[in-house]
């Protein structure tokens, strides 16, 4: 081996099984990278980053916004897809061209053709900020994947079997990377833990998801 890459780890296939019907494509979105950047900015101006209450009455640590036909909203009175944007009165952003195509073909490529997605949650995460285990139960269809692009600061991420009890396994998440799931894995539990504090060259001290569904 090349003294210059001795001690270094190797760089990860572009392409990880997950759990069957659940793949991670590893840069994938990097040659967007500019696009989505701007994207994101543009929707927060329409629609500002806010801190949701859960049903329990808790505060998300991750800041969100959506773009899309619908988005993804939460209160005391519980979870929902809503069109209009309750802060506002306003319909949410529309979804980016860029978002959209993107959204389809990382799915197609992880073995889900046809995804066309109506909603895209926008999380914000300073350090501290996490997820807990959860499944995306809010859609109607369940035979359509969920598409998730991480940007900025890496994270850990969790991803588990049917029940929340069941053994999860911890990725690695990167500037760039796409994880997708569906099929068998569609209703897996899933979660960021909290994110470690960082510096990233194009985004600073966070991390952006965007989580695309088809949720009507």
């Amino acid at each position: 081996m090349n003294d210059l890459f001795d001690g270094l780890d190797p760089p990860p296939p572009a392409r990880e099984d997950i759990a069957p019907g659940a793949v991670l494509l590893r840069g994938r979105a990097l040659a967007h990278e500019a696009a989505l950047i701007e994207a994101v900015a543009a929707i927060a101006a329409q629609a500002p980053f806010r801190h949701m209450i859960v049903p329990a009455g808790f505060t998300m640590s991750a800041a969100m916004t959506n773009c899309g036909d619908a988005g993804w909203v939460t209160d005391r009175g519980g979870y929902r897809y809503d069109a209009i944007d309750p802060e506002s009165g306003r319909p949410w952003p529309a979804m980016p061209d860029v978002f959209r195509a993107l959204a389809g073909a990382a799915a197609a490529e992880a073995g889900h053709p046809g995804f066309a997605p109506d909603a895209c949650l926008v999380n914000r995460y300073a350090p501290g900020a996490r997820l807990s285990l959860h499944r995306d139960t809010n859609e109607r269809d369940f035979t359509q994947p969920i598409v998730s692009v991480s940007l900025g600061l890496p994270a850990t991420f969790q991803f588990g079997g049917a029940k929340r009890s069941d053994p999860t396994r911890r990725i690695a998440l990167r500037h760039g990377d796409i994880a997708v799931w569906g099929g068998p894995a569609r209703l897996a539990f899933h979660g960021i833990l909290a994110l470690k504090d960082g510096e990233h060259p194009r985004l600073g001290r966070m991390r952006i998801n965007l989580t695309f569904r088809k949720a009507r």
